[in-house]
């Protein structure tokens, strides 16, 4: 049965440079739309022409753009240090955002998401939130409000900005503040949905919380700074609780430098960065009938190269709980990985590719050949897993829902890096386990797969996948790849060879490898 899909309108008052307008635009061009419909109303409050320019222009390219000027020419300080709002700039924009309000509760929307027009989102993002069921929840993002200080989240607990844990009535002594307070931050990175006190600037409201009466008007017993706040204790009061996700944290130019993260964002989050490709999301998402069978064939593919001492037995040990076969490009081996395989997975059926001379240095080619071989054996699901990646046990038990599945045809997972037997590694350049990646895909015969031609960091799987019906699971995914010093310098050593420049990845984060005290986190099953 087809449900309709929720209308969601997207709101923002925007004020903004030309350079991050156009990175927020076009990054709501990238939201997925297969269970919702957005039309959007942006309230024009620039002074620069250009910006202005920008946005007639993207409303020009759709009927489902309302745009209005705000009719107003008020500034306010703005540089790579901070940001200064005064009084009358903040009511300013309450009144904006209770228009939207007013337009959203008018032409009875499901939903009203309201975005603040520095922010950068995950193309998931809203239709994530709204599969939430809440009446109010924002997505995360994160902000260096002073330069040196750390980053903080948007979402609060009580009072004007408190981000800890602390009942009515508790006095806390400064030390337990400290500790609460690194409690709260730990626990906004990790993937999830939480309850909290306060939140804005990237939120998701119901029309449920709209007929309630939640607005931006000022409410005159209290002295809390911001619209935000205003609108949170109202909601509150109105008995309807507030939440944050995590699972999709966005990008926020708060600065102009913030820009230079752009690219690295889009990366992590798989955001289509050639615009025709956004036909083939409509393209490929036709009805159409296909028959799931009870039990699906899941075939495993890998790509191999004298693996024979390192992890492969580990992996494949874990692998034959589950899969139904595989398929093994040995990419050049001079040890005895190919017997390994063949002596592991004992049993079950095998197909083993080898090349004589090894492809690697031309990413794209070897795995080219791996999806074409893979595709031979005509398989139900594909998980493609590297010769050091290992699921957490409880994966064997639960796989096979996921492959019965009739509506998902694609299941993305975290990848955690371990540094060590039991601690992966999380700061700046490594923070894979923020995301969630495809692993497991359905085979589909008339789905027109494609490719992401470079010759480095091309992608397991071809980049036009997400186009498919997907869905996030919380089995995890360790990568044992980094686990060892000896396998960090060797892999250091293979990207500054194959891509010193960083033209296909990450430069800082390939210089990051052989970091002496990383920060580690223990990997708890």
């Amino acid at each position: 049965m087809n449900h309709p899909k929720k209308r969601v309108l997207v709101g923002s008052p925007i004020h903004q440079k030309p350079a991050i307008l156009q990175e927020f635009l076009s990054s709501l061009l990238h939201l997925k739309q297969q269970h919702i419909e957005l039309n959007f109303y942006f309230i024009d409050d620039n002074i620069d022409q250009d910006s202005s320019h920008i946005l007639q222009q993207f409303s020009q390219q759709s009927e489902h753009v309302l745009l209005q000027s705000s009719g107003l020419s008020d500034d306010y300080i703005r540089d790579d240090t901070t940001h200064l709002w005064n009084t009358n700039l903040i009511w300013k924009v309450a009144n904006f955002k209770n228009m939207m309000i007013h337009h959203a509760a008018k032409l009875q929307y499901d939903y009203l998401f309201l975005i603040d027009s520095d922010l950068i989102l995950h193309p998931d993002t809203i239709e994530h939130l709204v599969a939430t069921d809440k009446d109010i929840i924002s997505e995360i993002f994160w902000t260096q409000w002073q330069p040196n200080a750390i980053f903080q989240p948007q979402v609060w607990m009580r009072n004007e900005y408190d981000q800890w844990e602390q009942h009515l009535g508790e006095r806390l002594p400064d030390q337990e503040i400290v500790i609460r307070f690194d409690q709260f931050i730990s626990k906004m990175k990790k993937p999830g949905l939480y309850e909290v006190g306060g939140l804005g600037a990237c939120t998701l409201i119901s029309q449920h919380a709209i007929q309630a009466g939640v607005n931006f008007n000022v409410i005159h017993n209290i002295s809390f700074w911001g619209e935000d706040r205003h609108f949170c204790i109202r909601a509150v009061a109105l008995g309807i609780p507030l939440f944050v996700d995590t699972h999709y944290p966005a990008l926020h130019l708060y600065r102009d430098s913030d820009l230079d993260k752009v690219s690295s964002f889009k990366k992590e989050c798989g955001i289509l960065l050639i615009e025709e490709e956004l036909s083939s999301v409509e393209n490929h998402n036709r009805p159409h009938v296909e028959v799931i069978h009870e039990n699906p064939k899941l075939t495993l593919t890998m790509v191999v190269k004298n693996e024979s001492s390192r992890f492969l037995r580990q992996v494949l040990e874990e692998h034959r709980k589950y899969i139904d076969e595989a398929v093994i490009i040995d990419d050049g081996s001079s040890d005895g990985t190919i017997d390994l395989c063949y002596e592991v997975l004992e049993g079950i059926s095998v197909r083993m590719i080898h090349n004589d001379v090894s492809k690697f240095s031309n990413e794209i080619d070897l795995r080219k050949q791996q999806w074409e071989e893979v595709i031979k054996s005509n398989p139900d699901w594909i998980l493609n897993l590297d010769a050091d990646e290992i699921f957490e046990p409880r994966f064997a038990k639960e796989v096979r829902p996921l492959l019965r599945e009739a509506d998902v045809d694609l299941f993305c997972f975290r990848l955690f890096d371990l540094w060590n037997q039991d601690h992966y590694r999380e700061d700046l350049y490594w923070k894979a386990h923020f995301n969630y990646r495809p692993f497991l895909v359905r085979y589909k015969k008339d789905f027109v797969f494609q490719w992401k031609e470079t010759a480095q960091h091309c992608g397991r799987l071809p980049e036009n996948i997400f186009a498919l019906p997907h869905s996030l699971s919380d089995l995890r995914l360790k990568h044992l790849g980094w686990s060892r010093p000896e396998y960090r310098l060797e892999k250091y050593l293979r990207y500054h060879a194959l891509d010193p420049n960083g033209e296909f990845g990450w430069k800082e984060q390939y210089a990051s490898i052989l970091d002496e005290q990383p920060n580690l986190i223990p990997w708890v099953e």
